[in-house]
Parts: structure tokens; C-alpha cells; sequence
């Protein structure tokens, strides 16, 4: 007998459909699963074979041959077990009548019938909503994820025996559709427990870090060690805007893809804030591997990565940067595929000036050479330098201001800032696909950032004096077209113009060593 199930697959962010085709028929007993599966697919057989008996169903001795359609697409891990089960007590009558076909089955089988959780489930119901199916069953420990999916009836199951006995019209009370949760509502229990009133002192490298989070520009601190780096870093997710719906399913799919959403929680809810070591790989970084998985890179998008001792990364890794901080995602390639996954996120990157960490600190004397500091800021590459907006210095506080009983500026009210801000670029890019300045075209900087006789002067004389490349000269204009925002002028004014050009000197005094 022939039974037909459907099941998704997925390819980078995005499900397509499977058809698991399922022919019982005489024969030397076995299981064949055909349809380009890996490993994984392919051990299907086992735990399929297992969890039938074991949930008290009968396994009859027969050839079984599952085809795995479309035949031409990679099909990866263990997501089918649960549709081929499924077809296979189909194919035997255990499952009565036609209800089965209605739905798409995804889940991973224990040999005791059990269901298990399985990755990139936000991802497959988002494809499946788009192609306009509206029944899905998968695993319990899904259940969270699928929570935020409107238009859809959802079954989350634990066991093989409780979806057989569901699809055949038994005891279909104790197996409801998964209810729906508001995101505003998890948004209200979001907290950011780091907050900048808890950082002394270094007034410059706030004032950078909020025009960072309002125009969603990049950032390069220079400081000796201890001057508080990584800790300001930490405290920037806390300024930068909640995350829209959109943003976080968008985030939520990367994570799922990935194995590293909070099951509990099903959705991410707050901006990604990535830190990882410089020991990290490259493809752990890029993303790629044998299942072309997404990397830090793709892991921070919509949020913030953040690399401390930026110079120890390996040059190689630092170069992968270029394309996502150009274009906002990064395309990994592997022998029959090619996926391009979304990546658009702030860079903060945190180095010493020099390898012992004092060179042009007022407190510590520098004993590198000036081949030593030469060979380490070298590793920083002219073009990566170019694709960062703001470049701050920040030295160690005193034990004056360390000590003071002033109250620091506290993350909240400097948010709010970055929200006028951000609500304005809203506005001005409302039709189209940008929502921050840092990531405005020519033609959108030809519009929005017009600067008076005055500017255009200050503009040229940094051009020649600083020698700035295009890119830089552009990134100068949108840095200032954050700081207008900020200051709610709908013009750009020459004190605009000459604060974002202080955010652009450094590779000057450290570079030219």
C-alpha cells in the first residue's frame, strides 16, 4: 500500500516542502529511504523501525521503500523521523482514514516512541505559513517557538502514541492547538541588567557609543588596559531600540537554524549581543561546516558583535568582515551549495594601542618599539578601518572620578534619545528597505544629508588635510546626519560636521607611528 505524507525540510533560513512517499509491498524485509538524505535520513530506519513497536503499534515484516521527495535538494538530520513513522503506519492501516494528509509532520524519534525537539522549527512554520498550509504537528519541546506563528493550527506531541491516537479520532480532547502568545508581552519581562550609570567617568566614549546606537554605527575603542572597554561595550545593547516583531522572528529563525534558541522562551527578545574569543575559528565565525551553519557573523545580526582585543584575531577572520559590514549579510559556500544568511549588525571592536597597552596613555609609560606598535596596528587593514564610523579614545579615569558621588547618566534616559532618534530615520526611510542613517545610499545621502556653504567647507578642508577616502568622506556625513538626529535639527550644522570628523582621527595619530 502507498501512503503520502508531508514534512519540511530546510536550506539557510528558509523551509521548502517534502513529500515523504511511503510504498509497503512483499519481499525481503527491509527499509529503504531513498531521496538524497545524509546520514542522519538515512538512520531514520532504526529509530523509526524502534519507536513503532515500542509505542505498542505493530512493525509488519515488509520491503518499505521511502522516497524523500524532491529527489534533487540535500536532505539533512533527523526532522523526518516523525513523517516517515507517520507513512509508515499509513501504508499498514494503523492510521485510519485520510485526516493525516492534511498535516505537516516534523520531529526526531527516541527508539521508545518519544518525540524530541529539533532545530529551525520557527524557519519551516514560517515558510509553510507563506505556502498556505495551516496544520502542523511537532515536538513538545518545540512548543514555545511556535507560539508566535498566527494563522496556523499547531500540535505539539510527546509521543508517537499520543499523535496516533490523535490523527485516528482518539482522545483528541487531551491534544489541543498550541495557543498563541503576544510578543509586546514578552517584550515587558525582557530586562538588561548592565546599565551605564554603573560606568565612572569616560563621558567621550558614552557620547560615541549613543550615536552608535542611533544610526547603528560601527565603533573602534582604543584604550590602555582597565580603562573599561569591554564593560562599556556590554552596556550598549541596553541603549540600542527594542526589538520590532519582525526583527526578532528574524533573529528567533537564525538561532533555531542554529541549536542555540532558549526552548523556554521560543523567541529572542532581545538584541543579539555576540562576544567571541579570538581563538574562535573562521568558519565558526563566518558560518559554513559540513551543514553550512550560521556563524557569529549571522548569530549577531540585528544587534551587536562585539570583539575585544581586536587585533589578536586572526587576519583572515578580520578580512571576512568586509562584505557583511558592506552589505549586511554573508554568503557561505559549500561543495552543492551556496547560502547567503542575513548579518547586519553594529560592530564594536575593542584593542590596545600598542602590545604592552600604553602607548599615548597619561598614566603608563610605553616600552614597545615603534616597529613593535607598527607590526601590531598593522594587522588592522586600511579598508576594515575605513568601514568603521567612529573611532574613540578611551583612557583610564581618575580616582577622582572614580570615587565621585555624582550620579552617572543611567542606560534608560540615554535610550530614550536613541529612540527620537531612531522614530525620525524611521520616517525618513519609511519607504524603503533601510531603517538606520549608517546604512543610507548615495542617492538616500543625496537627499537626506545636505549640508550648508559652511559645512561643505569644513568638509573639504578635513577631505584634503585627513586625506579621506570615499567611503570615509560618506560615513563622515552619515555619522553627522545621527548627531542632527540626536539634536532633533532637521538640517545638518557645521558643529555636526566637526564632531563627526573627531570620530575619525585615530588611525591618524596611531596608525602613522
Amino acid at each position: 500500500m502507498l501512503s503520502k505524507v508531508l514534512s519540511f525540510g530546510l536550506v539557510g533560513l528558509d523551509g521548502f516542502l517534502v513529500q515523504i512517499e511511503t510504498d509497503m509491498v512483499g519481499g525481503v524485509p527491509n527499509m529503504d529511504i531513498v531521496g538524497l538524505g545524509d546520514t542522519a535520513v538515512k538512520e531514520s530506519r532504526e529509530r523509526v523501525k524502534s519507536a513503532i513497536r515500542n509505542s505498542g503499534f505493530e512493525y509488519p515484516v515488509k520491503h518499505y521503500t521511502i522516497n524523500l521527495a524532491p529527489a534533487d535538494i540535500k536532505k539533512e538530520g533527523p526532522i523526518y523521523d516523525l513523517g516517515i513513522a507517520v507513512g509508515v503506519l499509513a501504508a499498514s492501516d494503523q492510521i485510519h482514514g485520510k485526516q493525516y494528509k492534511d498535516y505537516i509532520f516534523i520531529g526526531e524519534l527516541s527508539l521508545d516512541g518519544s518525540v524530541k525537539k529539533v532545530r529551525g522549527v520557527l524557519p519551516m512554520l514560517i515558510s509553510a505559513r507563506a505556502m498556505g498550509f495551516k496544520k502542523v504537528v511537532l515536538p513538545k519541546e518545540n512548543e514555545e517557538e511556535a507560539r508566535f506563528i498566527e494563522g496556523m493550527e499547531m500540535y505539539a506531541v510527546s509521543h508517537l502514541r499520543e499523535l496516533v491516537d490523535f490523527l485516528n479520532g482518539e482522545q483528541q480532547e487531551k491534544l489541543k492547538p498550541i495557543e498563541i502568545r503576544s510578543f509586546d508581552e514578552m517584550m515587558k519581562t525582557a530586562q538588561n541588567n548592565l546599565d551605564f550609570e554603573n560606568v565612572k567617568g569616560q563621558a567621550q566614549a558614552k557620547r560615541a557609543l549613543e550615536i552608535a546606537a542611533a544610526g547603528g554605527h560601527n565603533v573602534l575603542m582604543i584604550g590602555p588596559p582597565g580603562s573599561g572597554k569591554s564593560m562599556l561595550a556590554k552596556c550598549f545593547s541596553g541603549i540600542l531600540p527594542d526589538l520590532t516583531f519582525e526583527e526578532a522572528l528574524e533573529v528567533t529563525k537564525i538561532h533555531s537554524v542554529a541549536g542555540e534558541l532558549d526552548l523556554k522562551k521560543g523567541i529572542v527578545t532581545h538584541r543579539p549581543f555576540r562576544s567571541p574569543h579570538h581563538t574562535t575559528t573562521t568558519i565558526s565565525m563566518a558560518g559554513g561546516g559540513s551543514k553550512s551553519k550560521p556563524g557569529e557573523i549571522s548569530m549577531a545580526h540585528n544587534g551587536v558583535l562585539f570583539l575585544d582585543e581586536f587585533p589578536e584575531y586572526p587576519k583572515q577572520m578580520i578580512e571576512t568582515l568586509r562584505q557583511p559590514m558592506e552589505d549586511g549579510q554573508i554568503t557561505v559556500s559549500r561543495l552543492n551549495q551556496t547560502i547567503t544568511y542575513p548579518a547586519n549588525f553594529i560592530l564594536i571592536a575593542s584593542m590596545n594601542p600598542c602590545p604592552c597597552g600604553y602607548y599615548g596613555s597619561h598614566d603608563h609609560e610605553c616600552k614597545c618599539s615603534p616597529v613593535q606598535i607598527r607590526k601590531y596596528l598593522s594587522r588592522i587593514s586600511g579598508p576594515i578601518m575605513d568601514r568603521i564610523d567612529i573611532q574613540v579614545e578611551v583612557d583610564n579615569v581618575s580616582y577622582r572620578e572614580l570615587n565621585s558621588a555624582e550620579k552617572e547618566e543611567c542606560s534608560a534616559d540615554i535610550k530614550a534619545r536613541v529612540d527620537r532618534a531612531r522614530k525620525i530615520q524611521l520616517e525618513r526611510f519609511k519607504n524603503s528597505k533601510n531603517f538606520s542613517n549608517a546604512k543610507m545610499s548615495v542617492p538616500q545621502m543625496k537627499k537626506f544629508c545636505h549640508l550648508s556653504p559652511q559645512g561643505l567647507n569644513l568638509m573639504e578642508q578635513a577631505f584634503d588635510s585627513l586625506k579621506l577616502s570615499a567611503r570615509a568622506h560618506d560615513r563622515i556625513l552619515k555619522v553627522a546626519r545621527t548627531i542632527a538626529d540626536l539634536e532633533g535639527e532637521a538640517d545638518i550644522l557645521p558643529q555636526h560636521i566637526a564632531e563627526a570628523i573627531s570620530y575619525h582621527n585615530l588611525d591618524r595619530k596611531y596608525w602613522s607611528v
